[in-house]
C-alpha cells in the first residue's frame, strides 16, 4: 500500500511544499491536490474521512447483499481540506472472483475519478451526458443521473454524474458488473450526515484504492 501522496491525475510522485510554494507539484500536471495514502476499512478511518471531507462521503445504503466496504482515500491536504473523496466496496461477481466499486466524489477540475476510470481528465469531457442517462440512482432521497463514460479501458465500467454540485463517479470491475448500477436501485448516503447511525460491515483491503495497481 502506498505510503506517500501521489498525483489525483497521474498516480505519479509530487514535490512538497517548500518555502517558495506551499502547493503540491506534479511534474506533468503542475500544482494538484495530494492523494494521500489509502485508508484501511475500520469505523477509525470512515471518522477521519467523514471529519476532514468538504464533499460527500457517498456509501450505498443498505449495502446491496454480500457487498462490504473495503477502504477509503481522499485527495487533499491539512490546507486545503479533503476535496474528494473515495469509498470502496466489494462483493459477489457476475464472473468468477469479487466486483469491485470505488464510488467517488469530488470537486471539478480535481481529476481524480477520471485518472481512476481510466480517462485523461480531468473530468468527464464535454458531451459525456448527450443523450438519456443510462442508470439513476436515489442521491439523499433525490433522483441523480449516471451517464456511462466511453474510451474507458475494457475491465471497468464508467458511471458519471452530478450531485451536490460535485462530480459523481462509479466505478465498478469487472465490466459485466456496470449492469448493477442500472439494476439494483441503488441508494447513496453521505457518511458525513450526523442524522444516522450506520454499522458498516469491513472487509479486506482493496487494492483497487492504489492507482498504480490500476
Amino acid at each position: 500500500m502506498r505510503t506517500a501522496p501521489v498525483c489525483p491525475r497521474c498516480f505519479g510522485p509530487l514535490h512538497e511544499p517548500s518555502v517558495w510554494s506551499s502547493a503540491w507539484r506534479c511534474a506533468a500536471h503542475g500544482d494538484v491536490l495530494p492523494l494521500q495514502p489509502p485508508r484501511r476499512p475500520s469505523e477509525a478511518a470512515a471518522e477521519a474521512i467523514r471529519q476532514a471531507a468538504r464533499v460527500p462521503v457517498w456509501i450505498p445504503w443498505p449495502l446491496p447483499a454480500g457487498w462490504l466496504v473495503t477502504g477509503f482515500a481522499e485527495a487533499g491536504d491539512e490546507r486545503s481540506g479533503v476535496r474528494a473523496s473515495v469509498v470502496a466496496l466489494t462483493g459477489p461477481s457476475l464472473t468468477p472472483g469479487p466486483a469491485d466499486m470505488l464510488l467517488i466524489a469530488e470537486e471539478p477540475g480535481v481529476g481524480l475519478g477520471a485518472a481512476f476510470a481510466g480517462l485523461p481528465g480531468p473530468d468527464p469531457g464535454a458531451g459525456f451526458d448527450n443523450g438519456p442517462p443510462h442508470a439513476k440512482i436515489d442521491v439523499r432521497g433525490h433522483p441523480a443521473a449516471l451517464w456511462c463514460a466511453g474510451r474507458v479501458p475494457e475491465d471497468r465500467a464508467v458511471y458519471v454524474g452530478e450531485a451536490l454540485g460535485n462530480w459523481l463517479w462509479a466505478i465498478v470491475w469487472p465490466a459485466e458488473v456496470g449492469c448493477f448500477l442500472a439494476l439494483a436501485n441503488l441508494t447513496l448516503r453521505d457518511l458525513r450526515d450526523h442524522d444516522q447511525a450506520l454499522d458498516l460491515p469491513f472487509g479486506a483491503f482493496s487494492p483497487r484504492l492504489d492507482g498504480d495497481t490500476l
